[in-house]
């Protein structure tokens, strides 16, 4: 695993006390008609970091193709949710060429589900909300996961948590960290939801706390899907769906080693798949940060196959700070390179959740990896 200086630095959003801005995280681009880029994120505010602490969807532009930054404006807030807190942004163009803004809304500590709005001034107003996730529960969708399918289908990956109420548990609120993968989609791009007959869950294994967390998918041939999920286990899992998502074969794992923490996937417009992700498992005796959360999601790697998806070339690593922790990446592909917009954070920033870092490839610094060996 060689590390290798990919790219530049192009935008830091770092956590503000001043500002009372302790966690910037979790994002999307979306590249707008006009040509600038669109990256929303998940703006903390007040004192607390935690997922369930209060969280506006914020923005940032760029108008020079992904190189600079400039800071934007807020599209959505909570208070105009009537939320706990709103957060983990997905971004999709309509097919009536409208922005499609996919975020989850926690109602309450245990009740959570996915919304859309749309917009067709390119994110200055919006729509009334629409509920993607029609059956009332606690439903997890990472950033950068809603997939529309070559059918036209919109598909979103859902991890679902059994919760409730428990007297030995905290304010007697009750959420299984063990969760099952479900799958919600439209046919009719966006107007009305329903679940898919299926899910996907972890394997029986009394060591498992993680179930099958943080679900993603890519499509491999039209209706051939590849999903993938965290586990606790070593490694990604990893299912497959060959009826548009609607059932899907049983979980096992994947060749993607890893911590608790999410694997990212996409495909450029020449039908490459890109991957990143933490390679490194928390395995027994690995050494780990105690000054903050990193969840061992160090180093962060990208990799590239070229015959979709049966092998990918070795990960070069281009973050790998042993002190902090990267995840949750979106990706965004340009015509000369890729924008990867990430957590960052690390002792300074007090979770490595706290801070987002935009960083931009361009495609000649790939080339070596595009060349590379493929395993």
């Amino acid at each position: 695993m060689e590390r290798k200086d990919l790219g530049k630095v192009v935008a830091e959003l770092a956590p503000s006390k001043e500002k009372k801005n302790p966690r910037n995280s979790e994002g999307a681009f979306l590249r707008r008609k006009d040509g600038t880029i669109l990256f929303a994120y998940s703006r903390f505010k007040g004192n607390g970091l935690e997922d369930w602490a209060a969280s506006d969807i914020h923005a940032v532009l760029s108008k020079d193709g992904g190189r600079s930054f400039v800071d934007g404006h807020i599209l959505l807030s909570c208070e105009e949710e009537n939320a706990q807190n709103i957060m983990s942004v997905s971004l999709l163009e309509m097919q009536n060429g409208d922005i499609g803004l996919f975020y989850l809304v926690r109602h309450t500590y245990t009740m959570m589900q996915m919304y859309v709005r749309r917009s067709k001034d390119g994110g200055k107003t919006w729509t009334d909300r629409v509920l993607c996730t029609p059956q009332e529960g606690f439903y997890v969708v990472n950033n950068d996961r809603v997939v529309r399918l070559a059918s036209g289908r919109i598909l979103i990956p859902a991890a679902t948590h059994r919760t409730g109420r428990q007297e030995q548990a905290e304010n007697g609120r009750f959420l299984d960290s063990r969760s099952e993968i479900v799958f919600f989609y439209s046919d009719d791009d966006g107007v009305s939801w329903q679940a898919a007959d299926g899910k996907c869950c972890m394997p029986y294994c009394k060591n498992c706390t993680s179930g099958l967390q943080e679900p993603g998918v890519l499509e491999l041939e039209p209706g051939i899907l590849w999903g993938f999920a965290r586990t606790d286990l070593g490694r990604q899992y990893e299912m497959y769906s060959v009826d548009n998502g609607n059932t899907w074969s049983g979980a096992g794992p994947s060749r993607f080693t890893a911590p608790n923490s999410p694997l990212s996937m996409k495909r450029d417009k020449t039908g490459a798949i890109w991957a990143v992700w933490n390679p490194i498992p928390e395995y027994n005796g690995r050494g780990k940060s105690t000054e903050i959360f990193t969840g061992g999601r160090t180093p962060y790697v990208i990799a590239v196959s070229r015959d979709n998806g049966q092998t990918f070339t070795e990960g070069a690593a281009f973050e790998a700070e042993k002190d902090h922790g990267y995840c949750y990446c979106a990706i965004c592909f340009l015509e000369d390179g890729v924008l990867l917009g990430y957590n960052a954070g690390g002792p300074q920033d007090g979770s490595c959740l706290a801070k987002t870092r935009i960083r931009r490839i361009g495609w000649k610094e790939l080339e070596d990896l595009q060349n590379g060996k493929e395993e």
